[in-house]
């Protein structure tokens, strides 16, 4: 690689997946599922990490090895070339993928999705209850 470009292939790599709370461990959950957000996809996960202020890729191309229908993925640079961490509050992988889970459900996204659902959710209410089925004789 020339020195214009920059090596992504010493990058942290993050799958949504790692931090999606409807994902067992087994499927790839990296995180306790207290800390997990719901489905969470790349471009929020990349917009986590300019918040945080370290650099970041987003890789459309790839997919989850353990589940190939799971594409996207989120390169992550969290040292520079000194060693020395681009930011001081997350030295690991761990800790990365726990700030980036609690910045999701806060994503300005998403609170445009949620806001609709909130006034849709209460209009539809019925009085009407129990099973409506025929009586027998």
């Amino acid at each position: 690689m020339d020195s214009g470009t920059l090596n992504i292939k010493k990058w942290v790599v993050m799958y949504p997946v790692y931090i999606n709370s409807k994902k067992t461990v087994a499927e790839g959950r990296m995180i306790s599922l207290s800390k997990a957000c719901e489905n969470p996809n790349c471009i929020e996960i990349s917009d986590c990490c300019k918040h945080l202020k370290l650099p970041s890729a987003v890789e459309i191309d790839k997919a989850y090895p353990r589940d190939f229908m799971q594409v996207g993925r989120v390169g992550v640079q969290l040292k520079r070339e000194d060693g020395t961490f681009l930011n001081p509050a997350i030295t690991s992988r761990k800790q990365l993928m726990q700030k980036i889970a609690e910045l999701v459900p806060r994503h300005p996204e998403r609170v445009k999705k949620q806001e609709p659902q909130a006034t849709a959710s209460t209009a539809g209410t019925s009085s009407k209850s129990g099973k409506g089925g025929k009586k027998k004789r």
